[in-house]
Protein backbone atom coordinates (compact mmCIF):
# COMPACT_ATOMS: atom_id res chain seq x y z
CA UNK A 1 0.00 0.00 0.00
CA UNK A 2 1.50 3.47 -0.79
CA UNK A 3 2.01 5.79 2.23
CA UNK A 4 -0.44 8.25 3.51
CA UNK A 5 0.14 11.38 2.49
CA UNK A 6 -1.77 14.75 2.16
CA UNK A 7 -5.19 13.77 2.93
CA UNK A 8 -7.40 10.56 2.59
CA UNK A 9 -9.63 9.29 -0.07
CA UNK A 10 -12.40 10.68 2.16
CA UNK A 11 -11.17 13.98 3.66
CA UNK A 12 -9.51 14.44 -0.36
CA UNK A 13 -13.35 14.57 -1.46
CA UNK A 14 -14.63 16.83 1.85
CA UNK A 15 -11.53 19.09 1.38
CA UNK A 16 -12.26 19.61 -2.06
CA UNK A 17 -15.88 19.50 -1.79
CA UNK A 18 -16.13 22.37 0.50
CA UNK A 19 -13.48 24.69 -1.38
CA UNK A 20 -16.78 24.27 -3.95
CA UNK A 21 -18.90 25.02 -1.65
CA UNK A 22 -17.61 28.33 -0.68
CA UNK A 23 -17.03 29.22 -3.57
CA UNK A 24 -20.73 28.91 -5.44
CA UNK A 25 -21.60 32.15 -4.55
CA UNK A 26 -19.26 34.04 -6.22
CA UNK A 27 -18.90 31.22 -8.74
CA UNK A 28 -22.94 31.59 -9.94
CA UNK A 29 -22.67 34.72 -10.57
CA UNK A 30 -20.20 33.99 -13.56
CA UNK A 31 -21.75 30.80 -14.80
CA UNK A 32 -24.74 29.05 -15.17
CA UNK A 33 -26.17 25.33 -15.40
CA UNK A 34 -24.18 22.44 -16.52
CA UNK A 35 -21.16 25.06 -17.73
CA UNK A 36 -20.52 25.42 -13.74
CA UNK A 37 -20.96 21.82 -12.85
CA UNK A 38 -18.69 21.02 -15.34
CA UNK A 39 -16.50 23.17 -14.19
CA UNK A 40 -16.22 21.56 -10.82
CA UNK A 41 -16.38 18.36 -11.83
CA UNK A 42 -13.10 18.88 -13.82
CA UNK A 43 -11.82 20.73 -10.68
CA UNK A 44 -12.53 17.63 -8.43
CA UNK A 45 -11.37 15.31 -10.89
CA UNK A 46 -7.80 16.83 -10.73
CA UNK A 47 -7.54 15.40 -7.16
CA UNK A 48 -5.42 12.53 -6.80
CA UNK A 49 -6.52 9.13 -6.60
CA UNK A 50 -5.01 6.88 -4.40
CA UNK A 51 -6.38 3.71 -5.93
CA UNK A 52 -4.97 4.35 -8.80
CA UNK A 53 -1.45 5.82 -7.76
CA UNK A 54 -1.42 2.20 -6.24
CA UNK A 55 -1.55 0.87 -9.57
CA UNK A 56 1.19 3.28 -10.80
CA UNK A 57 3.66 2.68 -7.96
CA UNK A 58 3.49 -1.16 -8.49
CA UNK A 59 4.37 -0.66 -12.36
CA UNK A 60 7.60 1.34 -11.78
CA UNK A 61 8.15 -0.23 -8.79
CA UNK A 62 8.42 -3.78 -10.83
CA UNK A 63 10.56 -1.56 -13.59
CA UNK A 64 12.80 -0.89 -10.86
CA UNK A 65 13.48 -4.09 -9.46
CA UNK A 66 14.13 -6.24 -12.75
CA UNK A 67 16.10 -3.09 -13.71
CA UNK A 68 18.12 -3.35 -10.68
CA UNK A 69 20.84 -0.73 -10.94
CA UNK A 70 22.65 -2.72 -13.68
CA UNK A 71 22.58 1.34 -16.21
CA UNK A 72 23.87 3.30 -13.26
CA UNK A 73 24.89 1.54 -10.42
CA UNK A 74 22.15 2.44 -8.11
CA UNK A 75 18.49 1.76 -8.18
CA UNK A 76 16.22 3.52 -9.55
CA UNK A 77 13.61 2.72 -6.76
CA UNK A 78 13.17 5.48 -4.74
CA UNK A 79 10.64 7.64 -3.08
CA UNK A 80 7.85 9.02 -4.94
CA UNK A 81 4.61 11.59 -4.48
CA UNK A 82 1.97 12.14 -7.20
CA UNK A 83 0.45 15.23 -6.59
CA UNK A 84 -2.15 17.67 -7.44
CA UNK A 85 -1.17 21.33 -6.78
CA UNK A 86 -4.99 22.30 -7.66
CA UNK A 87 -6.27 19.98 -5.00
CA UNK A 88 -3.41 19.90 -2.86
CA UNK A 89 -3.88 16.17 -2.31
CA UNK A 90 -0.96 13.76 -3.24
CA UNK A 91 0.17 10.25 -2.65
CA UNK A 92 3.41 8.39 -1.95
CA UNK A 93 4.90 5.25 -2.00
CA UNK A 94 6.15 4.97 1.28
CA UNK A 95 4.97 7.63 4.42
CA UNK A 96 5.56 11.00 3.88
CA UNK A 97 7.96 12.97 6.40
CA UNK A 98 6.11 15.38 8.75
CA UNK A 99 7.99 18.23 7.40
CA UNK A 100 6.09 20.75 5.04
CA UNK A 101 5.84 19.77 1.70
CA UNK A 102 8.13 21.34 -0.72
CA UNK A 103 6.65 23.97 -3.04
CA UNK A 104 7.10 22.53 -6.18
CA UNK A 105 4.92 19.35 -4.91
CA UNK A 106 1.76 19.22 -7.38
CA UNK A 107 3.31 21.94 -9.56
CA UNK A 108 6.12 20.66 -11.22
CA UNK A 109 7.85 16.90 -12.37
CA UNK A 110 11.06 16.93 -10.39
CA UNK A 111 13.30 15.82 -7.33
CA UNK A 112 13.29 17.74 -4.00
CA UNK A 113 14.40 17.40 -0.66
CA UNK A 114 11.59 16.70 1.80
CA UNK A 115 12.27 15.56 5.25
CA UNK A 116 15.94 15.22 4.52
CA UNK A 117 15.35 12.52 1.55
CA UNK A 118 15.17 13.08 -2.06
CA UNK A 119 11.67 12.24 -3.22
CA UNK A 120 10.97 12.01 -6.79
CA UNK A 121 7.61 14.51 -7.50
CA UNK A 122 5.29 14.11 -10.50
CA UNK A 123 2.07 15.96 -11.10
CA UNK A 124 -0.84 13.92 -11.19
CA UNK A 125 -2.87 15.54 -14.17
CA UNK A 126 0.73 14.92 -16.22
CA UNK A 127 0.18 11.48 -15.94
CA UNK A 128 -0.61 9.15 -19.03
CA UNK A 129 -3.44 7.22 -18.12
CA UNK A 130 -4.19 5.19 -21.18
CA UNK A 131 -0.52 4.62 -22.16
CA UNK A 132 1.31 2.52 -19.68
CA UNK A 133 4.84 2.99 -21.55
CA UNK A 134 4.60 6.70 -21.78
CA UNK A 135 3.93 6.30 -17.93
CA UNK A 136 6.92 4.12 -17.32
CA UNK A 137 8.56 6.17 -19.40
CA UNK A 138 7.92 9.79 -17.19
CA UNK A 139 7.99 7.89 -13.92
CA UNK A 140 11.40 6.24 -14.58
CA UNK A 141 12.75 9.62 -15.61
CA UNK A 142 11.61 11.68 -13.05
CA UNK A 143 13.46 8.77 -10.80
CA UNK A 144 16.53 8.73 -12.42
CA UNK A 145 16.53 12.74 -11.58
CA UNK A 146 16.88 11.81 -7.48
CA UNK A 147 19.92 9.63 -7.97
CA UNK A 148 21.44 11.80 -10.46
CA UNK A 149 23.25 14.27 -8.33
CA UNK A 150 24.76 11.36 -6.49
CA UNK A 151 25.94 9.87 -10.31
CA UNK A 152 27.91 13.02 -10.45
CA UNK A 153 25.80 13.81 -13.88
CA UNK A 154 23.69 16.78 -12.72
CA UNK A 155 25.00 20.44 -13.33
CA UNK A 156 24.28 23.95 -14.28
CA UNK A 157 21.55 23.81 -17.07
CA UNK A 158 22.81 25.68 -20.32
CA UNK A 159 20.67 28.59 -22.36
CA UNK A 160 19.79 27.22 -25.56
CA UNK A 161 17.97 30.36 -27.57
CA UNK A 162 19.90 29.78 -30.69
CA UNK A 163 17.65 26.31 -31.44
CA UNK A 164 14.37 28.95 -31.45
CA UNK A 165 15.87 30.56 -34.82
CA UNK A 166 15.62 29.43 -38.29
CA UNK A 167 19.52 28.22 -38.51
CA UNK A 168 19.19 26.48 -35.02
CA UNK A 169 15.73 24.93 -35.98
CA UNK A 170 16.63 23.37 -39.27
CA UNK A 171 19.86 22.02 -39.13
CA UNK A 172 18.54 20.47 -35.34
CA UNK A 173 15.73 19.24 -37.22
CA UNK A 174 17.79 17.74 -40.02
CA UNK A 175 19.78 15.90 -37.31
CA UNK A 176 17.00 14.28 -35.41
CA UNK A 177 16.46 12.99 -38.96
CA UNK A 178 19.59 12.09 -40.01
CA UNK A 179 19.32 10.26 -36.21
CA UNK A 180 16.19 8.20 -37.15
CA UNK A 181 17.37 6.84 -39.63
CA UNK A 182 20.82 5.63 -38.25
CA UNK A 183 18.38 4.11 -35.60
CA UNK A 184 16.47 2.44 -38.12
CA UNK A 185 19.46 0.78 -39.88
CA UNK A 186 22.10 -1.21 -39.03
CA UNK A 187 25.69 -1.63 -40.85
CA UNK A 188 27.49 1.01 -42.58
CA UNK A 189 23.93 2.55 -43.41
CA UNK A 190 23.49 3.31 -39.89
CA UNK A 191 27.13 4.66 -39.52
CA UNK A 192 26.77 6.63 -42.73
CA UNK A 193 23.45 8.36 -41.35
CA UNK A 194 25.33 8.78 -38.12
CA UNK A 195 27.67 10.91 -39.85
CA UNK A 196 24.84 12.64 -41.37
CA UNK A 197 23.46 13.97 -38.24
CA UNK A 198 27.11 14.62 -36.90
CA UNK A 199 27.48 17.12 -39.91
CA UNK A 200 24.14 18.58 -39.02
CA UNK A 201 25.29 19.16 -35.12
CA UNK A 202 28.61 20.31 -36.28
CA UNK A 203 26.90 23.12 -38.76
CA UNK A 204 25.04 24.10 -35.88
CA UNK A 205 27.89 24.80 -33.26
CA UNK A 206 29.30 26.38 -35.78
CA UNK A 207 26.82 28.99 -36.99
CA UNK A 208 26.33 29.46 -33.06
CA UNK A 209 29.78 29.46 -31.48
CA UNK A 210 29.07 28.57 -27.42
CA UNK A 211 26.22 26.32 -28.26
CA UNK A 212 28.25 23.33 -27.70
CA UNK A 213 28.69 23.56 -24.22
CA UNK A 214 25.07 24.85 -23.42
CA UNK A 215 23.95 21.95 -25.37
CA UNK A 216 26.02 19.37 -24.01
CA UNK A 217 24.82 20.49 -20.45
CA UNK A 218 21.37 20.14 -21.13
CA UNK A 219 21.66 17.09 -22.82
CA UNK A 220 23.03 15.23 -19.74
CA UNK A 221 20.59 16.54 -17.44
CA UNK A 222 17.55 15.90 -19.61
CA UNK A 223 18.58 13.61 -22.30
CA UNK A 224 20.37 11.32 -19.69
CA UNK A 225 16.88 10.74 -17.98
CA UNK A 226 14.77 10.65 -20.78
CA UNK A 227 17.69 7.88 -22.28
CA UNK A 228 16.89 5.92 -19.15
CA UNK A 229 12.68 6.30 -19.22
CA UNK A 230 12.91 5.58 -22.28
CA UNK A 231 14.75 2.41 -22.29
CA UNK A 232 13.27 0.75 -18.82
CA UNK A 233 9.72 1.44 -20.25
CA UNK A 234 10.59 -0.34 -23.43
CA UNK A 235 12.06 -3.51 -21.67
CA UNK A 236 13.74 -4.41 -25.29
CA UNK A 237 15.78 -2.83 -27.41
CA UNK A 238 13.81 -3.29 -30.44
CA UNK A 239 11.14 -1.52 -28.59
CA UNK A 240 13.08 1.03 -27.23
CA UNK A 241 13.96 2.11 -30.70
CA UNK A 242 10.42 2.25 -31.95
CA UNK A 243 9.59 4.47 -29.23
CA UNK A 244 12.64 6.72 -29.83
CA UNK A 245 11.47 6.73 -33.27
CA UNK A 246 8.13 7.74 -32.35
CA UNK A 247 9.74 10.78 -29.73
CA UNK A 248 11.98 12.22 -32.78
CA UNK A 249 8.61 12.48 -35.01
CA UNK A 250 6.55 14.75 -32.33
CA UNK A 251 9.63 16.48 -31.41
CA UNK A 252 9.30 18.38 -34.82
CA UNK A 253 5.51 19.56 -33.34
CA UNK A 254 7.08 20.91 -30.29
CA UNK A 255 6.16 24.77 -30.05
CA UNK A 256 9.87 25.31 -29.51
CA UNK A 257 13.00 23.18 -29.00
CA UNK A 258 14.41 25.73 -26.49
CA UNK A 259 14.53 23.23 -23.39
CA UNK A 260 12.91 20.03 -25.31
CA UNK A 261 15.41 19.34 -28.20
CA UNK A 262 17.62 16.90 -25.00
CA UNK A 263 15.08 14.44 -24.48
CA UNK A 264 14.89 13.09 -28.05
CA UNK A 265 18.93 13.34 -28.73
CA UNK A 266 19.59 12.29 -25.60
CA UNK A 267 17.26 8.83 -25.85
CA UNK A 268 18.31 9.05 -29.63
CA UNK A 269 22.24 9.14 -28.87
CA UNK A 270 21.79 6.87 -25.91
CA UNK A 271 20.33 3.66 -27.52
CA UNK A 272 22.94 3.94 -30.53
CA UNK A 273 25.52 3.95 -27.60
CA UNK A 274 23.97 0.77 -26.23
CA UNK A 275 24.41 -0.81 -29.53
CA UNK A 276 27.98 0.53 -30.59
CA UNK A 277 29.39 0.46 -26.58
CA UNK A 278 27.76 -1.48 -24.33
CA UNK A 279 28.38 -0.61 -20.76
CA UNK A 280 28.63 3.36 -21.56
CA UNK A 281 26.48 4.27 -18.60
CA UNK A 282 29.31 3.27 -16.30
CA UNK A 283 31.59 4.92 -18.15
CA UNK A 284 30.21 8.59 -18.46
CA UNK A 285 30.97 11.71 -16.71
CA UNK A 286 29.32 14.89 -16.23
CA UNK A 287 31.53 16.74 -18.56
CA UNK A 288 30.86 14.00 -21.29
CA UNK A 289 29.17 14.77 -24.95
CA UNK A 290 27.29 12.11 -26.06
CA UNK A 291 27.50 12.81 -29.86
CA UNK A 292 31.49 12.58 -29.23
CA UNK A 293 31.29 9.29 -27.25
CA UNK A 294 29.07 7.60 -30.22
CA UNK A 295 31.38 9.50 -32.93
CA UNK A 296 34.74 7.48 -30.76
CA UNK A 297 32.51 4.45 -30.45
CA UNK A 298 31.87 3.95 -34.27
CA UNK A 299 35.33 4.98 -35.75
CA UNK A 300 32.56 7.26 -37.66
CA UNK A 301 33.11 11.11 -38.56
CA UNK A 302 30.49 14.25 -39.97
CA UNK A 303 29.66 14.21 -43.69
CA UNK A 304 31.96 15.73 -45.33
CA UNK A 305 29.25 17.54 -48.13
CA UNK A 306 26.56 19.00 -45.46
CA UNK A 307 24.51 20.56 -48.02
CA UNK A 308 24.28 17.56 -50.26
CA UNK A 309 23.41 15.68 -46.91
CA UNK A 310 20.65 17.76 -45.94
CA UNK A 311 19.32 16.97 -49.25
CA UNK A 312 18.94 13.59 -47.96
CA UNK A 313 16.55 14.56 -45.56
CA UNK A 314 14.39 17.05 -47.38
CA UNK A 315 16.08 19.74 -46.56
CA UNK A 316 14.87 22.42 -49.09
CA UNK A 317 11.29 21.76 -47.98
CA UNK A 318 12.30 22.70 -44.60
CA UNK A 319 13.78 25.72 -45.28
CA UNK A 320 10.53 27.07 -46.89
CA UNK A 321 8.55 25.86 -43.93
CA UNK A 322 10.82 27.58 -41.09
CA UNK A 323 11.17 30.41 -43.42
CA UNK A 324 7.36 30.62 -43.21
CA UNK A 325 7.85 30.24 -39.14
CA UNK A 326 10.61 32.93 -38.77
CA UNK A 327 8.37 35.69 -40.27
CA UNK A 328 5.48 34.26 -37.67
CA UNK A 329 8.62 34.44 -34.90
CA UNK A 330 9.67 38.00 -35.55
CA UNK A 331 5.52 39.37 -35.39
CA UNK A 332 5.25 37.89 -31.82
CA UNK A 333 8.40 38.96 -30.77
CA UNK A 334 7.49 42.23 -31.58
CA UNK A 335 4.52 42.10 -29.34
CA UNK A 336 6.16 40.63 -26.38
CA UNK A 337 9.17 43.80 -26.62
CA UNK A 338 5.89 45.65 -27.12
CA UNK A 339 4.59 44.64 -23.35
CA UNK A 340 7.85 43.50 -21.79
CA UNK A 341 10.43 46.04 -22.62
CA UNK A 342 8.76 49.09 -23.96
CA UNK A 343 6.34 48.50 -21.12
CA UNK A 344 5.72 49.46 -18.35
CA UNK A 345 6.25 46.52 -16.63
CA UNK A 346 6.91 45.16 -13.15
CA UNK A 347 10.23 43.77 -11.78
CA UNK A 348 10.97 41.25 -8.89
CA UNK A 349 14.33 39.70 -7.51
CA UNK A 350 14.09 36.05 -9.58
CA UNK A 351 13.70 32.95 -6.63
CA UNK A 352 15.40 30.19 -7.67
CA UNK A 353 12.89 27.67 -6.26
CA UNK A 354 10.81 28.22 -9.42
CA UNK A 355 8.08 25.79 -11.31
CA UNK A 356 7.88 26.25 -14.68
CA UNK A 357 6.74 24.33 -17.87
CA UNK A 358 9.32 23.83 -20.25
CA UNK A 359 6.07 24.44 -23.45
CA UNK A 360 5.70 28.01 -24.85
CA UNK A 361 9.44 28.96 -23.95
CA UNK A 362 10.42 31.75 -25.93
CA UNK A 363 13.95 33.44 -25.95
CA UNK A 364 13.43 37.25 -26.93
CA UNK A 365 16.48 38.31 -27.91
CA UNK A 366 18.70 40.95 -25.41
CA UNK A 367 15.93 40.79 -22.89
CA UNK A 368 15.28 37.47 -21.70
CA UNK A 369 12.67 34.10 -21.85
CA UNK A 370 9.06 34.38 -21.97
CA UNK A 371 7.36 31.69 -19.78
CA UNK A 372 3.69 30.61 -19.88
CA UNK A 373 3.57 28.76 -16.97
CA UNK A 374 5.39 29.68 -13.74
CA UNK A 375 4.98 29.99 -10.37
CA UNK A 376 7.32 30.60 -7.62
CA UNK A 377 7.11 31.52 -3.67
CA UNK A 378 9.89 33.64 -2.20
CA UNK A 379 11.03 35.68 0.81
CA UNK A 380 8.44 38.81 -1.12
CA UNK A 381 5.61 36.77 -1.23
CA UNK A 382 4.17 34.75 -4.09
CA UNK A 383 4.12 34.52 -7.88
CA UNK A 384 1.72 32.44 -10.76
CA UNK A 385 2.03 33.72 -14.13
CA UNK A 386 0.91 32.42 -17.19
CA UNK A 387 3.30 35.15 -18.73
CA UNK A 388 6.41 35.85 -17.31
CA UNK A 389 9.37 36.72 -18.67
CA UNK A 390 13.31 35.97 -16.74
CA UNK A 391 15.75 38.46 -17.63
CA UNK A 392 18.45 37.16 -19.97
CA UNK A 393 21.31 37.53 -16.58
CA UNK A 394 18.64 35.47 -14.88
CA UNK A 395 18.27 38.14 -11.73
CA UNK A 396 15.32 39.48 -12.23
CA UNK A 397 11.39 38.73 -13.27
CA UNK A 398 9.32 40.80 -15.70
CA UNK A 399 5.38 41.41 -15.59
CA UNK A 400 3.55 43.40 -17.79
CA UNK A 401 1.86 46.32 -16.35
CA UNK A 402 -0.42 45.57 -13.26
CA UNK A 403 -4.42 45.83 -13.96
CA UNK A 404 -5.01 46.06 -9.83
CA UNK A 405 -1.92 47.57 -7.29
CA UNK A 406 -4.59 47.13 -4.03
CA UNK A 407 -1.51 45.72 -2.08
CA UNK A 408 -0.98 43.03 -0.47
CA UNK A 409 -2.76 41.31 -3.62
CA UNK A 410 -1.26 42.44 -7.13
CA UNK A 411 -2.74 40.94 -10.56
CA UNK A 412 -1.94 41.58 -13.83
CA UNK A 413 -2.48 40.12 -17.68
CA UNK A 414 -2.19 36.43 -16.31
CA UNK A 415 -0.70 36.83 -13.46
CA UNK A 416 -1.39 37.01 -9.55
CA UNK A 417 1.31 38.29 -7.34
CA UNK A 418 0.74 38.15 -3.16
CA UNK A 419 3.29 40.30 -1.23
CA UNK A 420 4.87 38.96 1.62
CA UNK A 421 4.36 41.49 5.15
CA UNK A 422 7.36 44.37 4.34
CA UNK A 423 7.22 44.20 0.88
CA UNK A 424 5.88 46.67 -1.52
CA UNK A 425 5.55 48.03 -4.66
CA UNK A 426 6.91 51.39 -6.00
CA UNK A 427 7.78 53.51 -8.86
CA UNK A 428 10.92 52.75 -10.98
CA UNK A 429 13.33 55.04 -12.75
CA UNK A 430 11.13 54.60 -15.91
CA UNK A 431 7.89 56.39 -15.79
CA UNK A 432 4.87 54.12 -15.78
CA UNK A 433 7.07 50.91 -14.44
CA UNK A 434 7.08 49.34 -10.78
CA UNK A 435 9.81 47.37 -8.61
CA UNK A 436 9.61 45.40 -6.29
CA UNK A 437 11.07 46.77 -2.49
CA UNK A 438 11.64 45.71 1.02
CA UNK A 439 9.12 48.76 2.82
CA UNK A 440 10.96 50.76 5.66
CA UNK A 441 9.25 49.19 8.97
Amino acid sequence: MPGRAGRSREEARGGVWDALVNSTDRRSRACLGLVCLAFWASEAAAQVDPQRAEVYFAEVAALCTSEGGRMWGLSLCGPIALADGATRTWVTNQPAPSAPPPPALGYANTAVEWGGTRWTTVVWPLIPTADPQARARLLIHELFHRIQPQLGLFGPEGENPHVDTIDGRYWLQLEWRALARALGTVGPESIAALGDALSFRARRHEVFPGSVEHERRLEINEGLAQYTGTVVAAGTSAAAIEDVLSQLARAAAEPTFVRTFPYSTGAAYGVLLDRWSPGWTRQVTGDDNLARRLMAATGGSPSVDVVSAAERYGGSELRVAEERRELERGARLSELRRVFVAGPVVRLPRANNATFATTGMTPIPGTGTLYTAYRVKAEWGSLEASRVVVSEDRTTLVLSAPVSAADPVVSGDGWTLALAPGWALRPADRQGDLRLVKAPQ
